[in-house]
């Protein structure tokens, strides 16, 4: 019969190293963690909730990261913290420029010569989609969009996608934000009829550009999911409907969701 393996008991190095792991710089970012976590602003006493700490202390150590640019407080009656412009800045700058780039890429080289297409991959951020990488089909005619680059949610195929997928609240709320430009004939300006796409993205779990960005050129955009199941990003095929029309695009889909299943691994 085999007995359990004795208690260790605690050393001064151990309690010391206890301690090291339990300084104020660790307990803020693990209340960041938290908010993050939370996915949506989060009133005072709903911190207390959640997060094992006292009012006071809580208090010092949101009021250092407000002040630090890592927090913001929300206008209104609930004053709720959420994540704030200098930290969302840090994550994005984390996933563009990680240690899983040359993988995301690589995929994405694959999958360029598996259609012949050009391919991005994006994110939502804040009230606009982000370029995380892209990969150029050897055709003439190109657009520029770089890593980095920024576009419209509402008149783009991932922008609509993500915007699509997001709770329904948290949707409505990001939408009355947005200034819905014409860009082209075919752009969305009206709320209803993005309401009504946006409807249509989510149950398809795809989202279309028919020429509403840039005049003569479609693109169709695919979920990527995180190894936990949270769509975290947007997986793209766009190309000029001179050579290569919607109905082309919509073909690609298939290899497009495998491509996104092997992205999954790199967030």
């Amino acid at each position: 019969m085999r007995t359990a393996p004795p208690t260790p008991t605690p050393t001064p190095e151990s309690d010391a190293a206890g301690e090291r792991a339990d300084t104020p710089t660790l307990r803020a970012f693990s209340l960041l963690e938290f908010l993050v976590a939370a996915d949506r602003p989060l009133t005072l006493a709903e911190i207390m909730q959640g997060f094992d700490a006292p009012k006071a202390s809580l208090h010092r150590m949101l009021g250092a990261l407000e002040a630090g640019g890592l927090v913001i407080r929300e206008p209104g009656a609930r004053n709720a913290y959420a994540v704030g412009p200098r930290l969302a800045r840090l994550g994005v700058a984390i996933v563009t420029h990680s240690g899983t780039r040359q993988l995301r890429h690589a995929i994405l080289a694959r999958l360029v010569a598996d259609i012949g297409e050009t391919v991005n991959l994006t994110m939502l951020n804040e009230t606009e989609v982000l370029y995380l990488d892209r990969m150029e089909a050897p055709w003439p005619l190109r657009l520029d969009l770089k890593p980095g680059s920024r576009v419209p949610l509402h008149c783009s195929a991932s922008g609509k996608l993500l915007l699509s997928l997001l709770p329904r609240e948290q949707r409505a709320a990001l939408v009355r934000q947005l200034r819905l430009e014409r860009f082209t004939p075919n752009t969305i300006t009206d709320v209803e009829l993005l309401e009504a796409e946006l409807d249509r993205s989510a149950h398809k779990q795809m989202g279309v550009d028919n020429e509403e960005f840039v005049a003569g050129i479609s693109c169709v955009a695919v979920p990527v999911h995180d190894t936990a199941g949270h769509v975290v990003a947007a997986l793209a095929v766009h190309a000029p409907t001179a050579r290569s029309p919607l109905s082309r695009s919509l073909q690609f889909v298939p290899r497009l969701q495998d491509a996104a299943r092997e992205l999954a691994g790199t967030f």
